[in-house]
């Protein structure tokens, strides 16, 4: 089977720079011309830069541009707690598109775009290789562009952008400016919002399906971008490039709206995830994951509540992981009654942990062993003849072996319990 690199080589893409033409000094003004930039002089040597600057609180889609919610949560979850404290002047947001896939050594960031809150502006600024040969200037004006800023704002960026730049700067004998930078990775929080409502968590279907944005037909897709870059080295038209600065500035931008929105949604949970219940339960589990039980406990009555529920649109296997969960937080507190409840409600759809969970509770906290006798056969009935909506009917013949030796082991000492007490 041919592997990606394989396919794209095959559409006439480079996926490393190994292939990248030799450098040529590329005339600033054609690039002016059409993407509006400038030469950038540095330290380094000269480099190129377009930039843009977009009021603050402007809209961007649904979301509008800038952090105006507490990040205490946030910063819980990215285990960072000093995010919490920081100011929306304090993150950059940053996104690279390169020469291949591959993330080597051979593969360079030929436009770095990064964005920062101002006084009233968000600033973009995208930094771009007319040749390889300027990378020692690119990456010293992104330096420069970072220095104000505590930390970073990715997607995907734990996993490729960063690494990749990590590289850069190690190629070129510096330390990468990163180093002392809290970090967020929004696809990774993406993942956890919205697993099971969203099949794709692509930055492009969150900006329609949470921002309510879409791009415009300038936009081109993500995989032919290193294409587009060997094209303008090898000829020198910069026209198509267009589209490419188009498709950086958006992803940038998102990410600063996408940031807010999930920072609004983690202070005011129900007030902007409220809408479906698949997001509360997801909100109350993130919570949950993070030590704040009393969130979590609100968010899963919530979720369990909600209309989504009732009209029975939410999906059985988040329906029974949420009533699990909130089950085992009233288990810790001792809260049976709440407990007993959920389980009980978790046994009307055959789910066999909550029939073993009553059957202990009866057994060890009420005493009540005729009800604990009742429950375990319950549950031995269940795994020796599944109903089609028995969530473990795909036990393999190992486990089920094993479930009914443990629950006929019980229902015996049950039993002896229960012939004693009499």
């Amino acid at each position: 089977m041919s592997s990606i690199s394989d396919k794209l080589r095959s559409l006439g893409i480079e996926v490393g720079a190994e292939n990248l033409p030799p450098p040529t000094r590329r005339k600033s003004s054609s690039l002016e011309a059409v993407l509006g930039g400038q030469a950038l002089q540095t330290h380094q040597g000269e480099t190129f830069v377009v930039e843009e600057r977009r009021a603050t609180g402007s809209l961007h889609g649904q979301a509008s541009l800038e952090i105006n919610a507490r990040l205490h949560a946030l910063a819980d979850w990215a285990g960072e707690v000093h995010i919490g404290e920081l100011s929306a002047q304090d993150f950059a947001f940053l996104d690279t598109e390169t020469t291949g896939l591959s993330g080597g050594a051979g593969t360079y960031a030929f436009l770095i775009g990064v964005g920062r809150f101002e006084t009233q502006d968000f600033h973009l600024a995208q930094f771009f290789l007319r040749d390889p040969s300027e990378e020692p200037a690119q990456l010293f004006a992104l330096e420069e562009f970072l220095a104000p800023c505590q930390a970073i704002v990715t997607f995907n960026g734990k996993t490729f952008d960063l690494p990749l730049l990590k590289t850069r700067y190690i190629m070129q004998g510096w330390q990468a400016p990163f180093g002392n930078l809290a970090h967020l990775d929004l696809l990774q929080l993406a993942r956890r919002l919205w697993r099971n409502r969203l099949p794709s968590r692509t930055l492009a279907n969150l900006e329609a399906q949470i921002l309510g944005t879409t791009r415009g037909q300038e936009d081109v897709p993500g995989w032919d971008i290193p294409r587009l870059y060997m094209q303008y080295l090898r000829e020198g038209d910069p026209g198509p490039l267009k589209n490419v600065f188009y498709h950086n500035a958006m992803d940038v931008i998102s990410l600063a709206a996408l940031m807010n929105h999930m920072a609004n949604m983690l202070e005011d949970p129900i007030g902007v995830g409220g809408e479906h219940g698949v997001d509360l339960i997801a909100l109350a589990e993130l919570f949950e994951s993070i030590g704040r039980l009393d969130t979590a406990t609100r968010l899963y009555i919530h979720g369990l509540d909600h209309e989504d529920v009732h009209a029975q649109r939410l999906p059985k296997h988040v329906l029974l992981r949420a009533i699990q969960r909130l089950a085992l937080i009233y288990k810790r507190q001792e809260n049976w009654e709440n407990a007993i409840e959920l389980w009980q409600q978790a046994a009307r759809h055959n789910h066999l942990e909550a029939y073993l969970e009553l059957a202990k509770c009866y057994e060890h906290r009420l005493s009540d062993y005729d009800e604990a006798i009742r429950w375990t056969q319950l549950a031995i009935e269940l795994v020796e003849k599944p109903t089609l909506d028995f969530d473990a009917a795909g036990l393999n013949t190992y486990e089920r072996r094993r479930w009914l030796d443990d629950l006929n082991h019980r229902l015996d000492r049950l039993q002896r319990k229960a012939t004693h007490s009499s």
